[in-house]
């Protein structure tokens, strides 16, 4: 099973519990379609922070300075496909940033909150979208998995990839 920490750094998040079971449905359904099995035995982070405190690791770790909606920091790197080790890594999410685009494309928070655990967590196994095969192979999974979770496809409304990472 993966064992999922929260951290909530910052004001304007959902309680704790709710948070974490949106997480464990995310990711549930992320494994789901990418495995089917048994989840590993592995544990990852979800920190919730704001605009500021993301800004700040997207400046530090992507040279880029300005807040996205997520970041993940993978414990260590697999190829899609290849089975986690017992810690997968972290994943970091602005409020103000998703709230924004929540917003911008007229999706509710959580389903949006949702698609970006639901990205964070493909980042963390292994995929990426540095190519545009990449990038179709990642968006697809994402639909799949947004589908399981009863999520309207986010990419027939709008396109989140200039923000995410």
């Amino acid at each position: 099973m993966i064992n999922i920490d929260i951290l909530v750094e910052s004001e304007g998040w959902a309680e704790e519990a709710a948070l974490h079971d949106l997480s464990a449905h995310a990711i549930a359904a992320t494994w789901l379609q990418l495995d089917g099995g048994e989840q590993p035995e592995s544990e990852l982070s979800l920190v919730f922070t704001d605009d500021a405190a993301i800004k700040e690791l997207n400046s530090d770790w992507r040279d880029k300075d300005k807040p996205t909606n997520v970041l993940s920091f993978p414990a260590f790197t697999l190829k899609p496909g290849q089975k986690p080790g017992p810690m997968l890594g972290d994943i970091v999410i602005a409020r103000e940033t998703v709230a924004r685009e929540a917003v911008e494309e007229d999706k509710s928070f959580d389903h949006h909150l949702t698609h970006l655990i639901v990205h964070g967590f493909l980042h963390l196994v292994g995929y990426d979208h540095m190519t545009e095969a990449e990038a179709e192979e990642m968006e697809g999974l994402e639909r799949k998995i947004l589908e399981r979770l009863a999520i309207p496809d986010p990419y027939a409304l709008s396109v989140i990839d200039d923000q995410s990472d």
